[in-house]
């Protein structure tokens, strides 16, 4: 199931493994459906281009590995998309 952050930061590595060469990661805050936060920041792949406040949505897990064109790689979150807009039904916020 994706799940929604919001991007806090970036992460610098200079040493990574070969199938992570290249590859941007973020720091990113998951949040709750009323974009509050909700646990402790994890670190992402960026496949998206994604920057520091966008909302984005992502996927953890073995499937975060299958966003890569090698999905031989280890891994374990991925940045997969942009959050445009959220819109919430019930009397909800619209960011």
């Amino acid at each position: 199931m994706m799940k929604i952050g919001r991007v806090i930061g970036n992460v610098v590595a200079t040493q990574k493994v070969e199938s992570l060469l290249g590859m941007k990661l973020l720091l990113v805050q998951p949040l709750d459906e009323n974009l509050e936060k909700a646990g402790s920041p994890l670190i992402a792949c960026d496949t998206v281009q994604a920057g520091s406040g966008d909302i984005v949505f992502y996927e953890g897990g073995r499937e975060a590995a299958l966003s890569f064109p090698n999905w031989f790689n280890p891994s374990d979150c991925a940045v997969m998309g942009i959050i445009d807009q959220v819109n919430l039904e019930q009397g909800g916020r619209t960011q």
